[in-house]
């Protein structure tokens, strides 16, 4: 007679789950592909320059993370790690709208060879995990999301940064990553406590989890969104380390039900502005279009970027899946 025995919260397989859409870049995909489109990133949202003087594929001169590169050795990754920069110019502006001169922003928007719009209603039913990791950027050429700092465009962390988020109509975001100083209206002491470390935020920006951004680490963090039950999980780990649960699933209560609650999937460089004290006190509130910014090239670097269905379970990494 067997007896089975609860280990944990999770049983593990090796079976893989379903990806909606896979933003884990190809060696088969060109820069030239990001000024266009093409592929799996829609570059619409930037400066006036070409997409590529904000934003690169580094081939094979960065190890991506290695949590979705199992068996693979270093010098032959899977995918190519994507770097996200700003600089002064980089102010979108919006159809039918006034130039966002309070913001610095390159977004990356999951797509499908620029289609956008029919992507959503796939990604954003039932339960769906969104997996991305970060690296700081220290690429110097001629950022589920991994992500990595850029260690020779370093930010500023008296800022705000807004690096991912899904953002429906009406601006607001079902799940934010912030890094930085919260902006705030006055101003309050500058870089604020916690302004180096990651804080996964909830519709009505509540933080749900922190960690430190710690140079020379790939940071994976995985936001699993039931859309039905308007509920949030987090997993997070960093490099090879398989990703655990740091957050249960956590009401999101003020997120809207059905289209109005689903948007666009962004990972970016958002950098809000400072208060300029020159401004009239109702301009010292609209961060989009006014505020102190430096003008500086700052950057991270991005993999491991993709959207599964969660019926299957969580890709933990390395092979593995938990079933909740």
């Amino acid at each position: 007679m067997l007896r089975l025995f609860c280990l944990s919260a999770f049983l593990v397989s090796v079976l893989a789950t379903p990806v909606i859409w896979d933003g884990r870049a190809p060696f088969n995909l060109t820069n030239a592909d990001l000024d266009t489109s093409t592929g799996p990133f829609l570059t619409i949202v930037k400066g006036p320059e070409n997409a590529t003087h904000y934003s690169h594929l580094l081939g094979r001169s960065k190890a991506p993370t290695p949590l979705w590169n199992i068996g693979v050795p270093p010098l032959f990754p899977r995918e190519q790690v994507v770097s996200v920069t700003i600089d002064n110019s980089s102010v979108f502006v919006p159809g039918g709208g006034p130039p966002q001169v309070g913001f610095r922003r390159t977004d990356i928007i999951a797509a499908v060879n620029g289609e956008h719009t029919e992507l959503i209603p796939r990604m954003e039913h039932n339960r769906t995990i969104f997996h991305f990791s970060y690296l700081y950027c220290d690429y110097h050429p001629t950022l589920r999301i991994t992500v990595q700092k850029d260690e020779l465009r370093p930010l500023n962390y008296s800022h705000e940064y807004q690096i991912v988020f899904i953002e429906p109509n009406d601006g607001s975001h079902v799940f934010g990553i912030q890094l930085g100083s919260p902006f705030t209206n006055p101003t309050g002491p500058l870089p604020a406590p916690n302004a180096h470390s990651f804080k996964v935020l909830d519709h009505a920006l509540n933080v749900l989890f922190t960690a430190p951004f710690t140079s020379h680490t790939w940071h994976n963090f995985a936001v699993e969104v039931d859309w039905n039950n308007r509920t949030l999980a987090v997993w997070y780990s960093q490099d090879a380390e398989l990703l655990q649960q740091v957050k249960g699933a956590t009401p999101n209560p003020t997120v809207a039900l059905g289209p109005d609650g689903q948007g666009d999937f962004h990972f970016t460089v958002l950098k809000l502005p400072i208060v300029n004290p020159a401004d009239s006190p109702a301009d010292q509130g609209d961060v989009v279009h006014h505020g102190i910014q430096e003008g500086t090239v700052e950057g991270l670097l991005y993999s491991g970027v993709f959207v599964e269905d969660a019926a299957g379970g969580i890709s933990r990494g390395l092979g593995i899946v938990a079933h909740t």
